[in-house]
């Protein structure tokens, strides 16, 4: 490279970056939870974020792969959502109830008593912060593109019911540790619990007319 050349590099590389990979990735991550905690997850942009880094907005792609992944990094869950999403929304709607159900329970149990998602659903009583993500997560992040896909309406409440079980399963199989939840097979609560998942996102939910 000649000299001309190294000078025109070297705007771009002090623009788009900060003097040391992690520190950019930790300004990253740091700027991403305040956002998502003040904005939540639908008004925190990547420009936002990469802005309070003050960092260029392609370094969240760079670092992270986008604000998806980004979110996940600031919960520290080993999970990717776009993984996740393909494989629950990649077979027959009918049976789209025991896909979500065994994604889940997928992620859970193989990070071991739940991993880091055991650790947010303890936090959330006691810590906004903590309930306000895992409800972004689970609800915005995973099933919003689930019920847009498979759900013939009601969308918002479709996902929250799915939510509730979810989450209410999570707690009982990993912190409360009830049985016979918490020593179920996989295979078990999903032939369990699939159906009523199902019945949540693409049955007859009743109703809305309280007068009906």
């Amino acid at each position: 490279m000649t000299a001309s050349q190294a000078d025109a590099e070297q705007p771009r590389r002090r623009r788009g970056r900060r003097s040391g990979g992690t520190d950019t990735r930790a300004a990253l991550l740091a700027a991403g939870r305040a956002e998502f905690a003040e904005r939540g997850y639908e008004g925190a942009t990547v420009r936002r974020i990469a802005e309070r880094a003050g960092v260029d907005a392609a370094m969240v792609n760079h670092w992270f792969g986008g604000k998806d992944q980004l979110f996940v990094a600031t919960l520290e869950l080993e999970i990717d959502p776009a993984r996740v999403r393909a494989e629950v929304l990649g077979g027959d709607p009918r049976d789209v109830g025991e896909r979500v159900v065994g994604g889940f329970l997928s992620v859970w149990d193989t990070a071991g008593d739940g991993g880091a998602m055991a650790a947010l659903l303890r936090s959330v009583a006691g810590h906004e912060f903590a309930a306000r993500m895992l409800r972004e997560f689970v609800t915005r992040v995973i099933l919003r593109p689930v019920t847009e896909r498979v759900s013939p309406d009601r969308h918002a409440e479709r996902g929250a019911l799915v939510a509730s079980q979810l989450i209410g399963l999570g707690m009982m199989r990993y912190v409360v540790r009830l049985e016979p939840l918490a020593s179920a097979s996989r295979e078990e609560l999903v032939a369990s619990i699939g159906p009523t998942v199902q019945r949540y996102l693409t049955g007859n939910l009743g109703s809305t007319n309280p007068e009906a």
